[in-house]
């Protein structure tokens, strides 16, 4: 084995270097919105427009004023209600359409794939006009079939799904089949708890996509008791537009559960983009 020279160990060096220099910035582009979002909650209308990050003289008062004067609380309750069912039912959906795309041989299912795979290339404002007028002719507007109903379909989630269960060995379909169990009873016993961990991961991937759903909420909803937490925060621009103490106090509360969900759940997020590169 060839011995490193001093210019391969001067240039592997200066290697590291740049990479911890490059990963820095990014972690502090990344931080620094957070910490100033945080800083600015915890500040008194006179320090709002002050460029400390450290408040004078921190207080709760904005966390108080956002449950107690507004109905915050309803707002969360509507995002996670909205946000838990559309992850439910489209790990459910996702998971039986992934199932056959993935173990079950019938006519045409790598054209079906790709046609709904090549969905995945189209983003919500392109169809959101489209998507409206169907939701509705169905009156689905304002109410919470609108709201749940449209997102629940992600050709994201059934790519990674059937990734992932294109790597289990068919033997034990077959084994299964040979013991006389149908379709339902193999995606139901057997693909189902060996997916618990893409599963999980895909349940915090809907779960946080849909917690910070906004533009599809706005476009359907015109009562303020169906708003989400998004929309809510928005309309404060126009409300409390000098009051960026409020708004950010909000917008800390909503980020929370996110950042919560992120560092519990960050090892099946890591393992679960690696599954679907390497199935």
């Amino acid at each position: 084995m060839p011995l490193e020279t001093p210019i391969v160990r001067e240039k592997s060096r200066l290697g590291g270097i740049v990479w911890a220099l490059f990963t820095g910035i990014l972690a502090f582009a990344t931080i620094c919105p957070l910490a100033w979002m945080i800083s600015t909650a915890l500040k008194v209308p006179d320090e709002v427009y002050d460029m400390t990050l450290i408040p004078a003289h921190p207080t709760l008062v904005n966390f108080a004023y956002v449950f107690t004067k507004l109905p915050f609380v309803r707002y969360m309750l509507n995002t996670f209600f909205i946000a838990g069912s559309i992850t439910v039912l489209a790990l459910l959906l996702h998971s039986m359409a992934a199932y056959a795309f993935s173990c079950l041989r019938f006519p045409g299912r790598d054209v079906i794939f790709m046609a709904i795979f090549s969905t995945f290339l189209i983003s919500l404002p392109v169809i959101i006009v489209p998507l409206f007028i169907l939701a509705r002719q169905f009156g689905m507007l304002n109410n919470y079939a609108g709201l749940i109903i449209p997102p629940i379909f992600n050709a994201f989630g059934i790519f990674l799904l059937r990734q992932f269960y294109i790597g289990i060995p068919p033997e034990l379909q077959e084994a299964a089949i040979i013991d006389g169990a149908s379709y339902w009873g193999i995606y139901w016993n057997i693909i189902l708890p060996l997916s618990r961990p893409i599963l999980a991961a895909m349940s915090v991937f809907f779960f946080l996509a849909n917690w910070n759903s906004f533009l599809w909420p706005l476009t359907i909803t015109t009562n303020q008791n169906l708003w989400v937490v998004q929309v809510a925060i928005a309309s404060f621009h126009d409300q409390y537009s000098g009051s960026w103490n409020f708004i950010m106090a909000a917008s800390t509360v909503v980020a929370l559960p996110t950042l919560i969900l992120f560092f519990i759940f960050q090892r099946q997020l890591i393992e679960s983009i690696k599954t679907s590169g390497l199935k």
